[in-house]
């Protein structure tokens, strides 16, 4: 007999339970890359080797019983965290994960020049040009993140009565590192004094890693090329860049995504279920989960002195929930709580004149040039500088 549709609407859940559990390559796994460190809690140290990151965040509609909020998640023992990991009650939480800086004060200067699509050459209609002398002092530039694909981080502290997280961006000294060699699979449980007790068991595992070399075409433009992952239902590549104008000043700036229409940022920076990666595959949004190269065109490479790269596998989610749905679709649902657990596996990379091999993550294009000597006044200040700089208008190099 068919199975009927729930008529009765589900009540709940009072507790609401959200983990992502990533493999990190390239310059992510060296605490640095297109993301900031912060939030984040690697395994090992500062190489390329694959290393960890894991989030959880508990939210509840109930205040604590007694005392002070206090949540633990219990992991099974191959996750080598110890006994258990402490959800800590934020001060406070930023809305905003993985933007570029603000601008601050400074009008910036030069332009952004808007690319995506893979493929040998930008069709007609690219870049799409962003002068930043016509936008107001600190004015993010309209259309560089997408709006379609938005961010869904559950449990939040402005969403829950109670809340509690780790990594904790307030106690980040106390947190302990994720070892490479660590598992996720087995029981977990979650308990506090503000919501039900949480239990489940996962199946699935931290991903595969992911590893990118480039390479450049006769054409000019420049192959990306990957490994495969499997469980990945979808891939999204993406790259900045910039080139530098006169006296040391930021010139052009550049993005490219890999999507066939002009998305960015938003949620393909984050974490996608595979229910909203399967439709954004099929629109070509993503790229499809058995891809392992993307061609960036040549007018990209072309417009810029330097590129960072980001490529991201979406993997796996598995969602629980208690009590178990009732059998009459008519009797009452009161969900006490809900888990889910989302994958994903990242890596990052730089190409710049003078990087002999590139940086962690890819290769330098076959054809880069060896060192080069610095520009007169030029004073490098290193990668930090340069993120700074693409949107103050000034590298200082």
């Amino acid at each position: 007999m068919p199975l009927q549709a729930q008529t009765k609407p589900a009540s709940g859940p009072v507790a609401r339970y959200d983990m992502r559990a990533g493999t990190v390559t390239g310059m992510g796994a060296m605490g640095g890359g297109m993301r900031g460190a912060m939030g984040m809690a690697f395994g090992g140290g500062g190489n390329s080797a694959p290393q960890h990151e894991l989030y959880l965040r508990l939210g509840s509609g109930q205040p604590p019983v007694k005392g002070a909020p206090k949540a633990d998640h219990f992991m099974p023992p191959a996750a080598k965290l110890g006994k258990s990991v402490p959800l800590l009650t934020p001060q406070a939480e930023r809305d905003a994960r993985d933007e570029l800086p603000q601008m601050g004060n400074e009008r910036p200067k030069g332009r952004m020049l808007i690319f995506w699509g893979c493929g040998e050459h930008a069709p007609k209609g690219q870049p799409v040009v962003i002068d930043f002398a016509k936008l107001a002092a600190g004015q993010m530039p309209p259309g560089m993140w997408s709006i379609t694909v938005l961010r869904d981080w559950g449990p939040t502290l402005t969403n829950s009565k109670t809340f509690g997280r780790w990594p904790n961006e307030d106690t980040m000294g106390g947190n302990k590192a994720i070892r490479t060699d660590a598992s996720l699979l087995g029981a977990h449980r979650v308990a506090g004094n503000y919501s039900p007790e949480i239990g489940f068991t996962l199946m699935k595992d931290f991903m595969t890693a992911l590893n990118v070399r480039t390479s450049s075409l006769p054409s000019g433009a420049g192959m990306l090329r990957w490994n495969a992952v499997p469980d990945a239902t979808g891939f999204y590549a993406h790259l900045f860049g910039a080139r530098q104008g006169p006296n040391g000043d930021m010139g052009d700036m550049v993005m490219w995504s890999s999507s066939a229409s002009r998305q960015f940022g938003g949620g393909l920076q984050d974490w996608l279920s595979p229910s909203q990666v399967s439709p954004l595959v099929t629109n070509k949004t993503l790229l499809p989960p058995g891809a392992t190269t993307c061609i960036v065109p040549a007018e990209v490479k072309a417009a810029t002195d330097f590129r960072m790269g980001t490529l991201t596998a979406f993997g796996p989610e598995e969602a629980f929930s208690y009590p178990p749905r009732p059998a009459d679709p008519k009797a009452a649902w009161a969900l006490q709580w809900t888990a889910r657990v989302r994958h994903r596996s990242t890596t990052s990379w730089m190409d710049m004149p003078g990087m002999s091999g590139g940086m962690p993550g890819g290769m330098a294009s076959d054809d880069e040039r060896g060192p080069q000597q610095p520009r007169p006044n030029c004073k490098p200040k290193g990668l930090g500088g340069i993120m700074g700089g693409v949107l103050t208008g000034r590298t200082g190099c």
